[in-house]
């Protein structure tokens, strides 16, 4: 499914330009290219599955993740995931679509993660709780429970209904590991909420 450029330039050595080849069966449509040195040899693959393998370690999060758990209404445009210690963010785009990698702190990064599987094969993917903190994170600092609740539920569109759903406690636990001003503010709000 997935092949390294040095693993075709192995497979097809029997060519007398195995560098030529590769990128003729990319032109043709029997190999295609997700970021330099890595190809997937089918077109039919999930952007969740790519996430991962594009660029890591990372997991689904952030406006991906608030998408397929239903708190947000909008489709997302690019796969979005979080790393840790890679210091920037990161965007590739190929064929399969356009995938975004954020940090977030390495205290918070292995916390609130889940395997999900696709056609028998596994991805992470961040808890709705998770993807709720990962998304505070990156956002700009608000100074008010007030103004939190307006950035959560008008600016970010998250569905309220669904938002009093979550495991609280699973929240409360992973804000410290942040430390930022807007999840400190959410610690608040949730106790304000209990």
């Amino acid at each position: 499914m997935f092949r390294t450029t040095s693993d075709l330039l192995d497979s097809l050595s029997k060519y007398a330009n195995p560098d030529m080849k590769i990128k003729r069966m990319v032109q043709e449509g029997s190999l295609f290219r997700l970021r330099r040195g890595l190809y997937a040899t089918t077109r039919n693959i999930s952007s969740y599955l790519l996430a991962g393998v594009i660029y890591g370690p990372s997991y689904i999060s952030f406006e991906t993740a608030l998408s397929r758990y239903e708190l947000i209404p909008e489709r997302v445009y690019a796969c979005t995931s979080a790393t840790f210690k890679k210091n920037r963010s990161k965007t590739y785009k190929n064929d399969f679509g356009v995938f975004e990698y954020r940090d977030i702190p390495a205290a918070a990064y292995p916390l609130g993660v889940r395997l999900a599987e696709e056609n028998g094969i596994f991805y992470a993917i961040a808890s709705p709780e998770k993807a709720i903190c990962d998304m505070l994170y990156i956002q700009p600092p608000v100074y008010s429970k007030k103004a939190l609740e307006d950035l959560l539920f008008e600016n970010l569109r998250i569905d309220e209904e669904i938002f009093r759903k979550l495991n609280y406690q699973d929240m409360q636990y992973l804000v410290p590991r942040y430390r930022r001003r807007n999840l400190k503010l959410l610690s608040a709000l949730l106790e304000k909420r209990c």
